[in-house]
């Protein structure tokens, strides 16, 4: 078993620079602490987490807090937790997995306990609840999802609008003129899940910009009805020459859809989604923005962990958005 010497022999520092490196207790320069863990890394070293953490009141874990429920957002929540899972161990951070439905009580709960180092929050709402908890609290958090007010935050997100803008210019360029829009399912817009309000404003805007009309259509809050609600709207709108979807569920539910229709793509429909596939799943066979679960949770615990061992210093908290790239898999003609 591998000893705080072999780490301090591997790195090439003294064993209290690799105690000050994992503990946080003292500031180490980036290129030491980065040589430190790659170390750590190779050689398996585990540091005895009790008396770590009764000496320097750390507990090397991460919260994840997420809001899992029936509506439309728990699949796409749900594959940002690989990656953020991943991301964590890679640093030498365990994850401690939060999914009550009460969020401020369960923020309260564990911060007060000290059970973990810092937070990572998904599933934020326009005005989340969990927020007022989080300002108050002595723990560093990163946010993966935009909240109206971001004063003093670390958020991370997606930019909806450009992905939108991104869409449309993309179908308009092609000469459509009539799109149907599936949105997520009502539900989730009524607790203001801020992605989906800004999607799909955006469409409508860049939409009128170009004279393009947009049929918006809710999606299916269940997966069971998925199928009904698609055909619905092929029937509610058979001028539409392309359709653009933003729901994981009606994106996997289309082909075969389209397959009881006889609907060939792109001879008779243009496709185009914005999904939340995370790494390893398999995307859908449309042209697609990609909502970038992985890189986005990636860049939420380096974020998280940078505050976490003081090393962005007093770098105010802000805002950042990750550009939409599009996929182009030959879905749209």
């Amino acid at each position: 078993m591998a000893t705080i010497a072999d780490v301090a022999r591997a790195a090439g520092v003294s064993r209290s620079t690799v105690s000050y490196a994992l503990s946080g207790k003292r500031a180490v320069a980036p290129e030491t602490l980065s040589r430190v863990r790659r170390a750590v890394r190779d050689l398996g070293y585990t540091p005895h987490a009790g008396a770590q953490a009764l000496a320097l009141a750390r507990t090397e874990v991460i919260g994840l807090v997420l809001h899992v429920d029936h509506t439309g957002a728990a699949p796409a929540v749900t594959r940002y937790v690989a990656p953020i899972s991943s991301a964590a161990r890679r640093l030498g951070y365990d994850l401690l997995l939060v999914t009550d439905i009460d969020g401020p009580s369960a923020l309260r709960r564990i911060t007060a306990s000290g059970r973990v180092d810092g937070l990572v929050l998904l599933d934020v709402t326009q005005d989340d609840l969990r927020l007022p908890v989080l300002r108050a609290a002595e723990r560093p958090a990163v946010l993966i999802g935009l909240p109206r007010d971001v004063g003093g935050l670390d958020v991370l997100d997606l930019d909806f609008p450009a992905a939108a803008e991104v869409v449309v210019d993309h179908l308009a360029a092609l000469g459509h003129r009539r799109v149907t829009l599936v949105t997520p399912p009502r539900e989730v817009f009524a607790r203001g899940v801020g992605h989906a309000w800004r999607f799909r404003s955006a469409c409508l805007s860049r939409a009128r910009e170009w004279g393009l009309r947009v049929y918006p259509h809710f999606a299916a809050a269940r997966q069971v009805d998925t199928g009904p609600v698609l055909d619905a709207v092929f029937r509610a709108h058979p001028d539409a020459t392309a359709l653009v979807v933003h729901d994981d569920r009606s994106v996997a539910a289309l082909p075969s859809v389209l397959h009881r229709r006889a609907m060939r793509v792109p001879g008779d429909l243009s496709v185009v989604a914005l999904h939340f596939w995370g790494a390893g799943g398999t995307p859908p066979p449309y042209t697609a923005v990609d909502a970038a679960p992985a890189e986005l949770g990636r860049l939420a615990v380096r974020r998280l962990v940078s505050r976490m061992t003081a090393a962005s210093g007093d770098e105010p908290a802000g805002v950042t958005l990750v550009r939409p790239q599009l996929t182009d898999r030959a879905s749209t003609a």
